[in-house]
């Protein structure tokens, strides 16, 4: 398989499974009092999962350079 295509199909996945982590139904579960260090668990998931997609996306499209 070409590598680019390997890149782009796994490329591909990191979209939907960001799609999937910031749902609506997933968010809400995070959405309540609870607070870490005084910040909002809703703020800390969606930042995580945001920062998250972020490096994968980097690691992906940096070990294409191999």
């Amino acid at each position: 398989m070409r590598r680019s295509t390997l890149i782009k199909q796994r490329l591909l996945a990191v979209f939907f499974m960001g799609i999937l982590l910031l749902f609506s139904p997933v968010t809400t579960l995070f959405d309540g009092p609870g607070q870490v260090f005084g910040i909002p668990v809703l703020y800390l998931y969606l930042f995580g999962a945001w920062g998250g997609l972020i490096i994968a996306m980097a690691w992906i499209v940096g070990s294409g350079n191999e």
